[in-house]
């Protein structure tokens, strides 16, 4: 082979690469420029009120006639307590979500995902709600309006109340000791969210499959832990930080700031309900009692009552669940809940389940 021969064969070959190596670059190049596509978004509105109700639309729109290459992602990525996304579907360019504003106000930033395009991000604003339509000093932005909320707080308040009850002391958690600290215990745990680490970590012999509040989840709300009025007047801003709630509530505390009178007729009373009674006696003149109705732990038609002794003297106290005919015909008529019985100051309802209209 002449050395001119060799030399057509070598410019042959490089030639080959070079236009392998410029086919390999093009393809490179597309793919690159079709994963950094970029997705178009809007959300309407862009501002919205904390009251852990209103929902903005959050469009998401792909270039034409690039189709998706896999589900959407759409996530709360800064103040993850601000809102929630719900109900995400394909449109025919793109998608759409709802998103539900929190009760945390703030900037809340979504980032939206998606195979193929490159991320966005948008912000949804909400300020706080201060309104507190019903003036008994409870905000809206705690008030459970919806059937949902409502269900799902009685549900389990009372069953985190009643387990207690089938707790073996030494595993009970052990700030129960009294009526009041019963009542703070269930009504504080029941706003959370009941996840799994929550239920690795609660003192429960059982956890039932019943849904969260949907609204908030405590303590991720503008009160933080401070769950508890402990003051008549109205919701003001204001009360957020100068000790208008607290952690703690006595009995008495309760019943005045939290909830609100419903009737003396026990034929009204609905799971999670507070009975309160008032003594003349300087030793624990308020208790209470929570008015379960049927078991969600045993079975059978009866409703009963639950209720914490309160110590006394060198003895601690006990959880007690009676059925309503006992109750009724206790045998120290003070106990009764008949309107007649000076001692009974009615049926009472916590001021979260009063709708804010």
């Amino acid at each position: 082979m002449t050395i001119r021969s060799r030399a057509n064969r070598l410019a042959v070959s490089m030639g080959a690469v070079i236009l392998l190596f410029l086919a390999v670059a093009w393809g490179q190049a597309v793919l690159g420029r079709h994963r950094s596509l970029p997705l178009t978004i809007a959300l309407q509105p862009a501002q919205t009120l904390a009251d852990g109700y209103e929902i903005a639309t959050l469009v998401v729109e792909r270039p034409a006639a690039e189709p998706a290459q896999g589900p959407v992602n759409i996530s709360v990525v800064e103040n993850v307590h601000g809102a929630t996304v719900q109900e995400v579907a394909e449109t025919e360019t793109g998608w759409r979500a709802q998103i539900r504003a929190g009760v945390v106000p703030g900037r809340v930033l979504l980032r939206v995902e998606a195979p193929g395009f490159l991320p966005a991000v948008t912000a949804l604003t909400s300020s706080l709600e201060t309104d507190d339509r019903a003036g008994d000093g409870t905000p809206d932005f705690l008030r459970l309006d919806d059937e949902h909320d409502q269900q799902a707080f009685r549900r389990w308040f009372t069953f985190l109340a009643e387990a207690q009850y089938f707790q073996q002391t030494r595993s009970r958690t052990a700030e129960i000791n009294d009526c009041a600290a019963l009542i703070r215990y269930a009504y504080r745990e029941a706003l959370r969210l009941h996840d799994s680490r929550w239920a690795a970590e609660a003192p429960l012999p059982l956890v039932p499959g019943l849904e969260s509040i949907a609204k908030y989840q405590y303590p991720h709300t503008p009160l933080g832990a401070a769950l508890f009025r402990v003051r008549p007047g109205s919701f003001r801003p204001a009360d957020l930080a100068d000790g208008a709630f607290t952690q703690f509530a006595d009995a008495q505390t309760l019943r005045r700031f939290n909830t609100h009178f419903v009737s003396q007729d026990l034929s009204r009373a609905l799971p999670g309900d507070l009975l309160f009674f008032q003594r003349l006696t300087e030793h624990m003149p308020f208790h209470t009692m929570i008015f379960l109705g049927r078991s969600q732990i045993t079975t059978g038609a009866a409703g009963y009552v639950l209720y914490h002794t309160g110590p006394d003297g060198g003895s601690p106290g006990e959880i007690r669940r009676l059925r309503l005919d006992e109750l009724l015909g206790h045998p120290d008529p003070q106990w009764r809940p008949i309107e007649r019985n000076p001692i009974f100051l009615g049926v009472y309802r916590w001021n979260i389940l009063r709708k804010a209209s």
